[in-house]
């Protein structure tokens, strides 16, 4: 029995969750969100948790098990407290701009590079070079940050691009390191 599956997820005061056979639907102060689960499992609601139960106890079963409850905790936890991602934008000329729902990047290119914000994502730019990016799905939010990041990864030469504010860029020494007689 999986340690994750079978633990319980308790939902808080001011969610409503509705569970229609294989769909769950989550809904709080932050949004709406509803996923599928797989047929092989079966979503209860009792005494105010959820609980995941295995229709059978084969391997691909065992491993969709934990998987599935940790989406469905992450559905609880977006509509109740959201999340958040920060990045920053290193180099000389790098900028970032929201103009209504676009995402607008100077990063070098001889173009600006715009990405257009999917509802219910949230982005603020604060001194031009820092991101904060909001959400209450987990997947959505992971998604995006990743999209933005691979317009420009950082370099490992002089760290120039778009990275995580937590990401620790291994930096190369150079050429110059290289030349010793």
């Amino acid at each position: 029995m999986s340690r994750i599956g079978k633990a319980p997820i308790p939902i808080p005061a001011g969610v409503i969750v509705t569970i229609n056979g294989d769909e769950v639907k989550v809904k709080g102060p932050k949004g709406e969100l509803k996923r599928t689960i797989r047929p092989e499992l079966e979503v209860v609601q009792e005494d105010g948790k959820i609980v995941l139960k295995r229709k059978s106890d084969d391997r691909q079963v065992a491993s969709l098990h934990g998987l599935s409850r940790t989406l469905i905790a992450n559905m609880v936890q977006g509509v109740t407290q959201g999340f958040t991602k920060n990045m920053d934008i290193i180099g000389v000329g790098y900028r970032a701009a929201v103009e209504g729902k676009t995402l607008v990047m100077q990063l070098g290119y001889s173009h600006p590079v715009e990405i257009p914000i999917p509802d219910g994502l949230t982005v603020t730019v604060t001194k031009n070079v820092a991101m904060t990016i909001t959400s209450p799905d987990r997947q959505q939010l992971g998604d995006f940050c990743a999209f933005v990041r691979d317009r420009r990864p950082p370099e490992v030469y002089k760290g120039k691009g778009v990275k995580y504010s937590t990401e620790k860029i291994r930096r190369k020494a150079g050429k110059a390191a290289g030349k010793k007689k």
